[in-house]
């Protein structure tokens, strides 16, 4: 490559790498040029290089006011080792499995330059060194090759963005043939690989040629249009909207982006449902058939005669209050008869109206009468919440119904259903369309179905609106509990829950210092006065307030829960913050801008079915490994090990996103608010935040704001088709 005016070149072995940001592969490094100078001080985007190569850099010299003359990298183009020092640094680098630093030193002494070219062709000589046998000789030989993959795969890579976990990720999906997968067919890489998405394919297209109008790129740019509206919760969309965004998104003529349609459609790529309303819907095949195996589940429980024994519901209901020692409400009264009358039966209410105590009633009822009872909720936390308030056992919905990554799919289905004759869900709002086709499918026929959730939380973070589309659709008996029983033990919490509900703005008097919070009080507010005023004063709380003053474990007993991921008083910026306050001067294994330490709360981000850890899973890192950069982490009892490639699934979970938070409950919660968050400030957003608190809540930020929530009841509404495949009764007749 020319150089351009004002650009110098530098060459030589890269020595070592002080720093590596796996988001954009921006590295700080020491070079040892060739002309023997002294070592160099290196900074700029150098992915995939490891220590060892022959690099040759261009860019301009640079003076840091503390480190001195740096070298800036405009580009690079790297080389494998040449001399005997370059060989040796590569491979005692650790970067062949197999190869140890020691072992490096026998190899490189007994081939000298012409090493690598033995390893790469002619690995039996490999033999000739001690401690080499035909097998070992062999591993060596596959390493390399699968080194030399990766490290094409890597430099490929960089050029677009892609982080070297990325790199690795793909590598795992293609093997050998990932780098010409991501030149040759980049939006099958962006459907295949988690990660790439298709902005990345559209940049590797347009190099290498694909033309605006192609077939694939048309093709993929619908399906990325539909994938971006599903992101939002949509599992549906109406056909001439969709042309439009996506003409639009691509840049394309509206007649090309309909003959893609059609060829989806013809395809099977695409499904095409007309509703009651005259227009025509499209949506990804799996929200197509998740929506209607739910209304075809629906339908079977429906039809089907129950199992359970004959029960005297009102002398059922009077056991169950005699075993509880108060008398239950006409509405809970209703709930119970509900639950053991129909076959599918919905609870709904907010928080302090009973719903834990129908549960309880419910289940002790069932056991009395031998019924086999099944109990889930959609995360870990919210099961062991429902194992505790029902003193029966509950698990995930993943891991009642036992997933196989073998088969790629769950054990339990309707052709293996589930052993029961009743089956509670419990936060039954966070249910998106596909896992509850997976959960209602493999309900047997006779069994009932019990779901117990809260209309007016966020709807799940996964697409669909199961809940409200089952309620809506009238074809599903429900009680919704609407009578608060407990306000004198969770008086503030449950009072400001349902104000935020009703829509009214009222607040306690707001605070200036964190040190006036009242360890008496379960509702308080801190003013704040900008995002990084919040920033701060969160640290505050969980240091002066809940560690000093309260003597909780600030990592394991409080929770921030922000309303968004950028800014100051974002996620992001918070974990970063609140790690640095609760757990600095330890070991850490850097991650792109991320330091993970012991005793750092992380969470999942991503399902990983072989480890058994979900989207969602929040866990405690309980050990590292810098040398191999490997991560150990215990979420609730179940232990994972993340090597480098796994960790891009992993972030800091001193602070989560509300909509994370959902099923979860906390002893004491932290909720920054602010105008600047004004993009999210919702009425559902801000009383499912302060719901999840059990004991404590406390806001740190602006009334305005809080405000603004309460009175913004226009959340985002969801395209769905799941009502409108409950209501069609020529296939699906109740």
């Amino acid at each position: 490559m020319p150089a351009v005016p004002n650009t110098e070149s530098l060459s030589g072995v890269l020595e070592r790498i002080i720093f590596f940001n796996e988001e954009n592969n921006y590295t700080i490094a020491e070079l040892r040029p060739g002309d023997g100078s002294e070592k160099t001080v290196v900074t700029g985007q150098l992915g995939g290089v490891q220590c060892g190569e022959t690099v040759k850099l261009l860019g301009s010299w640079t003076k840091h006011p503390t480190h001195g003359p740096q070298f800036k990298i405009s580009s690079f183009k790297s080389e494998l080792p040449a001399s005997i020092y370059g060989i040796r640094k590569y491979l005692g680098s650790g970067l062949v499995k197999g190869v140890s630093k020691g072992l490096a030193e026998r190899i490189v002494d007994r081939f000298g330059d012409d090493t690598l070219r033995v390893i790469s062709e002619e690995s039996a000589k490999l033999q000739e060194v001690s401690g080499i046998g035909k097998q070992r000789a062999r591993s060596i030989k596959e390493a390399w090759d699968e080194q030399v993959v990766q490290r094409e795969l890597f430099i490929f890579g960089q050029t677009y963005g892609l982080s070297p976990a990325l790199c690795l990720r793909m590598y795992k999906q293609f093997g050998p043939e990932a780098t010409t997968v991501l030149r040759t067919e980049p939006y099958r890489a962006a459907r295949e690989v988690q990660g790439i998405g298709f902005k990345t394919a559209d940049k590797i297209a347009i190099n290498t040629g694909i033309p605006n109008d192609s077939p694939q790129r048309v093709d993929a740019g619908i399906e990325f249009v539909l994938q971006e509206l599903q992101d939002e919760g949509h599992t549906a969309y109406p056909h001439e909207d969709l042309i439009a965004q996506a003409s639009g998104t691509l840049q394309t003529d509206l007649e090309v982006i309909q003959t893609g349609m059609a060829r989806l459609l013809e395809s099977k790529a695409l499904r095409s449902t007309k509703a009651h309303d005259g227009r025509a819907y499209l949506q990804l095949p799996f929200n197509f058939f998740a929506e209607e195996k739910i209304a075809l589940a629906i339908k079977r429980l429906k039809g089907t005669p129950s199992a359970l024994p004959p029960i005297k519901r009102d002398i059922a209901v009077d056991w169950a209050q005699e075993k509880a020692g108060f008398e239950f409400g006409d509405s809970q009264k209703d709930a119970i008869k509900g639950s053991l009358a129909n076959k599918v039966f919905i609870l709904t209410g907010g928080p302090g109206t009973g719903k834990t105590t129908i549960l309880q009633a419910v289940v002790s009822i069932l056991k009395a009468k031998k019924s086999k009872i099944l109990l889930a909720a959609p995360t870990g936390r919210a099961a062991q919440r429902l194992a505790e308030s029902t003193r029966a056992y509950a698990q995930t919905i993943h891991r009642l119904l036992k997933f196989d990554p073998s088969q790629g799919g769950f054990v339990m289905n309707e052709n293996k259903p589930l052993s029961a004759d009743v089956v509670i869900v419990d936060e039954a709002s966070m249910l998106d369309a596909r896992l509850a086709a997976a959960l209602f499918q493999a309900i047997p026929s006779n069994a009932h179905l019990i779901l117990v959730g809260d209309v007016d939380q966020l709807p799940s973070v996964g697409a669909g609106n199961v809940l409200k589309d089952l309620i809506a659709s009238r074809k599903i008996r429900y009680v919704t509990l609407d009578v608060v029983f407990r306000q004198k033990k969770f008086s503030s919490i449950v009072h400001y829950a349902h104000a935020i509900n009703r829509g009214e703005v009222s607040l306690p008097t707001a605070l200036e210092d964190v040190r006036q919070l009242d360890p008496k009080k379960d509702f308080q507010f801190v003013s704040a006065s900008d995002q990084a005023d919040a920033a701060r004063k969160v640290a505050e709380v969980f240091k002066s307030f809940v560690r000093d003053e309260l003597c909780l474990d600030p990592v394991a007993d409080a929770q921030t829960l922000a309303p968004m991921h950028r800014g100051l008083a974002g996620v992001g910026n918070l974990n970063q913050t609140l790690q640095e306050a609760l757990n600095k001067n330890r070991e850490a294994i850097p991650f792109g801008a991320l330091k993970f330490r012991v005793g750092d709360k992380v969470i999942q981000t991503r399902n990983n079915y072989d480890k058994n850890i979900f989207n969602g899973d929040i866990g405690i890192v309980t050990g590292l490994d810098g040398v191999n950069g490997l991560l150990d982490v215990d979420f609730d009892g179940i232990e994972a090990t993340f090597d480098k490639s796994e960790m891009i699934d992993l972030q800091l979970a001193y602070a989560v996103s509300i909509h994370k938070s959902q099923g979860s409950e906390y002893p004491v919660v932290v909720i920054p608010l602010l105008k600047a968050h004004f993009m999210m400030l919702q009425r559902n957003l801000i009383y499912t935040a302060v719901t999840r608190g059990k004991k404590k809540i406390i806001i740190v930020g602006e009334t305005a704001a809080y405000a603004m929530a309460v009175r913004n009841s226009d959340a985002k509404s969801r395209s769905t088709l799941l009502q409108e495949f409950l209501r069609q009764g020529s296939s699906l007749s109740f």
